[in-house]
C-alpha cells in the first residue's frame, strides 16, 4: 500500500531562506509569526495529512460517492476527517481574522494545499472549493453579505462551490443559459442546470454555498449578459440561522476515471432564491477572482500528486531487486541489486525530483507575491506583485498539471508491471492527475491566455515583472564564482526567451492564428525559464543557509545536485521548443477539416 510523508524539511528551507521574508516588515500576514511557528504548523499539517486522509484516499477511490434521491454521501472516514479538519482551524488558516480566521500568510495555505492533495486529492477538493468561494466573497459580496456568510464558511460549517458549467458550454460561458429573474423582494429566482460542480452536494458540511453565473432577462448576449448570484442550499432564518431548503437539488452524479470520491455533481435549479453579487453584467469579471485561484489551486494538485507518487516510487526503487550495476554489483550479499542502481531508473526519480522541488518554490514565491498584492501598504509593490501573479497563474495551472500527470507516469513506469496493478495505488495517482491538465481551463486555454493577454498586459509591465526579477538574481550572482554554472544557464535561458517573446509578438501581430499556434511551446518555454529561475535562487539559498548551520549538508548537497540535473537535463527541452514555435502554424493549419481521416 502507498505511504505518504508531508515534505515539512523542505517547505521549511523555503520559508526560512528562499523567500527571504525580511526584506517584508511591513507585510501584515507575517506579523507575529516566525520560523518556529511555521515549523509548528508544517509539522502539525504534514501529521493531519499523513495519518488522518492518506488512509482514507484509497478506500474513498473504490467506493467513490453514492447518490440517494438527491443526497450525496461521501466514503466511509470522510465526515470524521472533515470534522477533525474544522475543529483544529484548518479553513481559516490564511483567512482574515474579521471573520474568525488565522490571517496566516498565502504560502502556508500552499503548504497545506500541497500536503492534503498528496495525500487525499478527492477529500481535498471539498475545502479547497470553499476556500475559493470565502475569497470571491472577501473581495467583492457587499458588508452585509460578508457577514452572513464567511464566518461560517471560515469555521468549515458551511462550504462552497463555483458553477459555470452547462451541457452546452464549457470554456465559452457567453453561452450560458441560466436565467435570473428579478422578484418583488430584491432577490433574485435562479431556474437552469449545471454540470461538473465539484462539491456540489455532500453530506461533510451543514450548507452548501452555490455560486452561481446566471442571466437576467434584458441581458445582453455573450459575456457581458452574465451575473453572480449567492445561491444557498438552505436558506436562513431572520436569525441568520438555517432554514427551510432552497429550490437547489443534485439531479446526478458522475462516475469518473480518477477523483472518485470527490462528488461531481449535475446541478438543478428550480426557482432557487439567490442575492447579486455586485452588479448585475459583471458576473464573469467578479467569477475570476475564484477561477484564478482554483487555477493556481489546480497547479497545486499536479504538484502535490508529483510528490506522492515520486516518494512511492522512490521506496519502491529502493526496495526492488532486479539486475546488477552495469558497473559491478553494488549489494553482492543480495541476490540482485536494488533498481535506483540503474541509471534510466534514476533518470525518472531526478526528473521528478527536479519538478517537484523546482515547481515548489516557484509556488510559494507566487504565494508570497499573491499576499504582497493584497495586503502591502505601498500601492507600487502591489502592482508588481499583481503583474508577477497575473503571469503565473497560467504556467503553474499549465505546466504543474503537465508534469503532475508526467511524473505519475513515471512513478508507474518505475514500479513496472506492479504500478499497473491497484494494490500498489500508483495508478490511482496517474487517474487522479489527469483531470487536473483539464478543468480550470484546459491547459491549452492557459497557453493562449499567457500568449494572447499576458504577454501584451499592463503595456508589457506583467511580462517584465518576470525578466526583471531574473536580472536582479543574475546581478546577486555575479560575484559568486560558485553561481557560475546555475546562473549562466539561467542568463542563456532568459535570453532564448526574450527573443522568442519578440517573435511570437510579432508573428501574432500579422496573423492572430500564430498566437494559438505558438501558444503550448511557448507557456512550455516559459515555465522551464520560470524553473530555472527557481532553481537558481535555490542554490544561492541553501549556500547561505549551509555556511549559517542553519541546513545540514547532506541538505545542501542534495539541493544543488537536483539543480544541478535539472539545468543540464531537462533545461535544455527549451532549445527544442523555440525551433518548434519559430516553425510557425503553417502546417498546424495546412489541411482542410475534411482531410482529417
Amino acid at each position: 500500500m502507498p505511504s505518504y510523508t508531508g515534505p515539512v524539511e523542505d517547505f521549511q528551507f523555503l520559508f526560512d531562506d528562499f523567500l527571504d521574508l525580511d526584506a517584508w516588515p511591513d507585510l501584515p500576514s507575517l506579523q507575529g509569526v516566525d520560523s518556529d511557528i511555521f515549523g509548528a504548523v508544517l509539522s502539525e499539517a504534514a501529521r493531519f495529512c499523513e495519518s488522518v486522509l492518506q488512509p482514507l484516499n484509497a478506500p474513498g477511490d473504490e467506493t467513490g460517492c453514492q447518490l440517494a434521491g438527491d443526497r450525496v454521501t461521501t466514503p466511509s472516514g470522510f465526515r470524521e476527517a472533515y470534522r477533525t479538519y474544522t475543529e483544529n482551524g484548518w479553513p481559516g488558516l490564511t483567512t482574515s481574522p474579521e471573520f474568525g480566521g488565522q490571517g496566516m500568510p498565502h504560502f502556508m495555505g500552499i503548504a497545506l494545499s500541497e500536503m492534503i492533495t498528496a495525500a487525499n486529492t478527492s477529500w481535498g477538493m471539498y475545502p479547497a472549493l470553499a476556500h475559493g468561494a470565502w475569497e470571491l466573497i472577501h473581495q467583492h459580496g457587499s458588508e452585509q453579505q460578508k457577514q452572513t456568510w464567511l464566518p461560517k464558511m471560515v469555521s468549515g460549517e458551511w462550504t462552497g462551490t463555483m458553477n459555470l458549467t452547462e451541457p452546452h458550454c464549457g470554456t465559452d460561458l457567453g453561452l450560458v443559459r441560466t436565467r435570473a429573474e428579478r422578484s418583488d423582494d430584491g432577490r433574485y429566482r435562479i431556474s437552469g442546470s449545471k454540470i461538473w460542480i465539484s462539491a456540489g452536494e455532500h453530506d461533510l458540511a451543514d450548507n452548501i454555498v452555490h455560486l452561481v453565473l446566471a442571466r437576467t432577462p434584458d441581458a445582453p448576449e455573450g459575456t457581458k449578459g452574465l451575473s453572480l448570484f449567492i445561491v444557498p442550499k438552505f436558506l436562513l432564518d431572520e436569525n441568520g440561522e438555517l432554514g427551510e431548503r432552497n429550490g437547489v437539488r443534485c439531479a446526478g452524479l458522475d462516475h469518473k476515471m480518477g477523483i472518485r470520491a470527490s462528488a461531481t455533481c449535475e446541478m438543478v435549479y428550480e426557482q432557487a432564491v439567490g442575492d447579486l453579487i455586485g452588479e448585475e453584467g459583471k458576473g464573469l469579471n467578479l467569477m475570476f477572482t475564484m477561477m484564478n485561484g482554483a487555477r493556481l489551486g489546480t497547479g497545486i494538485q499536479g504538484l502535490g500528486l508529483a510528490s506522492v507518487a515520486y516518494q512511492n516510487a522512490v521506496t519502491f526503487a529502493r526496495e526492488r531487486l532486479q539486475g546488477r550495476s552495469l558497473d559491478g554489483a553494488k549489494h553482492p550479499d543480495k541476490p540482485a541489486d536494488p533498481i535506483i542502481v540503474h541509471p534510466d531508473v534514476r533518470r525518472m526519480l531526478m526528473t521528478s525530483k527536479a519538478f517537484i522541488e523546482g515547481a515548489r518554490a516557484l509556488a510559494v514565491y507566487t504565494a508570497l507575491q499573491l499576499d504582497i498584492e493584497h495586503h502591502h501598504p505601498d500601492a507600487e509593490r502591489r502592482e508588481q506583485a499583481g503583474h508577477w501573479v497575473a503571469l503565473m497563474t497560467p504556467i503553474i495551472k499549465a505546466y504543474f498539471t503537465d508534469m503532475g500527470f508526467e511524473v505519475t507516469s513515471l512513478a508507474m513506469q518505475v514500479h513496472g508491471g506492479a504500478g499497473y496493478i491497484v494494490d500498489t495505488g500508483v495508478e490511482q495517482y496517474l487517474r487522479d492527475a489527469r483531470i487536473s491538465m483539464i478543468y480550470e481551463g484546459t491547459n491549452g486555454i492557459q497557453a493562449l491566455d499567457l500568449v494572447g493577454r499576458k504577454l501584451v498586459a499592463a503595456n508589457g509591465d506583467t511580462v517584465r515583472s518576470f525578466f526583471d526579477r531574473c536580472q536582479t538574481l543574475l546581478e546577486e550572482c555575479a560575484d559568486e564564482p560558485e553561481m557560475t554554472e546555475f546562473s549562466q544557464a539561467l542568463a542563456e535561458a532568459v535570453e532564448r526567451l526574450k527573443r522568442t517573446t519578440a517573435a511570437v509578438y510579432a508573428a501574432m501581430a500579422s496573423n492572430p492564428l500564430e498566437a494559438g499556434a505558438a501558444s503550448t511551446g511557448y507557456l512550455r518555454l516559459f515555465a522551464l525559464t520560470a524553473m530555472a529561475w527557481a532553481w537558481t535562487g535555490q542554490v544561492q539559498a541553501v549556500r547561505r543557509a549551509r555556511s549559517a548551520g542553519r541546513v545540514s549538508h547532506s541538505f545542501a548537497q542534495a539541493k544543488i545536485e537536483t539543480a544541478r540535473y535539472f539545468m543540464q537535463r531537462m533545461l535544455p527541452e527549451s532549445l527544442g521548443l523555440v525551433d518548434c514555435i519559430l516553425a510557425g502554424g503553417s502546417t498546424l493549419m495546412a489541411l482542410d477539416a475534411d482531410d482529417f481521416r
